[in-house]
């Protein structure tokens, strides 16, 4: 019984570190659109300006690598519902996934 507690408490650790890099992968492949193709384009912004989008805008860049990046985003995600639907997890011990 706690050798089960101690893998569900690892599983969650896991989760919560794939939610981070999954985030830390969003914000760069913003930060790389924003530095390479909208300065190509001449796209900028003033304080207080926002930008808003689809996550699927990333698919259509011109940057290979900005592709990549959101291939593998895409599959962090699609892995970490997986873990969660089979993880019988309750709602308190997932809410940081929100």
């Amino acid at each position: 019984m706690k050798s089960k507690k101690k893998y569900k408490k690892q599983l969650l650790k896991a989760l919560q570190e794939m939610a981070s890099t999954e985030y830390v992968l969003l914000e760069s492949m913003t930060n790389l659109m924003l530095l390479k193709e909208m300065k190509e384009q001449n796209i900028s912004f003033k304080k207080g300006d926002t930008f808003s989008f689809e996550d699927n805008i990333f698919d259509y860049s011109e940057d290979k690598n900005i592709r990549q990046l959101a291939k593998l985003r895409r599959k962090m995600l699609k892995t970490i519902n997986k873990i969660v639907d089979k993880g019988n997890f309750q709602d308190k011990e997932i809410e940081f996934l929100a």
